[in-house]
This record gives structure tokens, sequence and C-alpha cells, in this order.
């Protein structure tokens, strides 16, 4: 398996971990009940679990930028020691983001952020040059 195909692999264990921290506190907050409903009528959420699912939004939203740069990187034979490097530049932006969103790490959440997303632009346009 290629390096970027690994870190790949990290990034779905991290939404999957991401997914059962945010539900895990969701539940905390509004009991099982509430959590198995339709939840049209949910309660206040803490602090804490509107930002674990704030994370797993901003997660949700970005993973398939990093699965497409994998996929271009490894369809178009270009895998390379930087594109490794970028994919796993990435894996650590995104374990650092959750404790960064989750803490309220400002301006460090932004700069962690932009981390990531440079690390799997440059694995896009590696390929692409």
């Amino acid at each position: 398996m290629t390096p970027e195909l690994i870190a790949l692999a990290l990034i779905v264990l991290l939404h999957v971990v991401l997914v059962f921290l945010s539900q895990a506190a969701f539940n905390k907050d509004v009991g099982a009940d509430v959590n198995a409903s339709p939840r049209d009528d949910v309660p206040p959420l803490s602090k804490t679990t509107q930002r674990l699912r704030r994370a797993l939004d901003n997660h949700t939203e970005n993973i398939g930028i990093f699965i497409a740069a994998v996929v271009i990187v490894t369809l178009s034979g270009q895998a390379s020691a930087f594109t490794a490097a970028c994919g796993y530049v990435y894996v650590a932006a995104r374990a650092l983001y959750i404790p960064a969103y989750l803490y309220g790490w400002a301006p460090w959440r932004s700069l962690i952020y932009t981390v990531g997303l440079v690390a799997t632009l440059a694995m896009i346009i590696a390929a692409v040059l």
C-alpha cells in the first residue's frame, strides 16, 4: 500500500473516532431517547458537543478533497516522497484540528486547517506537474 493510501486509511479511522466522540457527547447532552428520535426537538447542546459537531462537519466537508488528491496521485502514478509527506502532514493537521476546535485554540485552529488544505492542494499540483 502506498503512503498516500495509508494516510487515507488513517483519515478514515480519524473520521470514525470523531463521529464516535461527537455522538457520545450528543448522547450525553440529550439522552438516548432523543438521540434515537428524528431529532425534531433537540434541547440545547453543551459547548463541547457543539464544537465536536462543528469539527465533524468540517472534517466531512474536507475529507472529499483529500480523497480526490489521493486518487489523483495514485491513479496518475505520480506518488513520490513529496506526495507521501503531504499526505502525512494532512493526517497530522486533521488530528490536531480536533482538539484545536474542541478547546478553542484561536487562531491556531485556522492555521492548522490551512496547513492541511495546503498539503492537499500540493499533492494535486504535484500530480498535475
